[in-house]
């Protein structure tokens, strides 16, 4: 298995031209994933890939550009997968036990006198 790897080599860039020189050379570069520049003075190019032959490719660059020098050449490690967030726990019960009592229910009773005309009272 081939590892992936971090390469930082400075470069002669003085101009945006020599910049965009120097990446297209880089990303021409078998193995190439990615490239970018980076520095204080914008004069280091940061090439990422896998079996990229670091010496090759600041050959290559010395040739078009006059000054090239690797810095670093780093292993990147792939990053491990964070675990799962733990589930949120369950929101607090506000439950009165035990429960009220019902409410009382008023129920009216309504009577009918089934002979309207008879009076109590006289």
């Amino acid at each position: 298995m081939v590892m992936q790897q971090k390469i930082v080599i400075k470069v002669q860039m003085t101009c945006d031209k020599c910049r965009t020189k120097a990446m297209k050379i880089a990303a021409t570069s078998s193995g190439v994933i990615s490239v970018g520049i980076q520095g204080p003075d914008k004069d280091q190019l940061v090439v990422t890939g896998e079996g990229v032959d670091s010496a090759c490719l600041t050959r290559s660059l010395k040739k078009k550009l006059c000054y090239a020098t690797i810095l670093t050449v780093e292993e990147v490690k792939p990053e491990k997968p964070k675990p799962p967030d733990p589930p949120p726990p369950p929101p607090p019960c506000y439950c009165v036990w035990p429960p009220p009592p019902p409410r009382p229910m008023y129920c009216g009773v309504v009577c009918q006198d089934q002979n309207p005309s008879s009076c109590p009272i006289m």
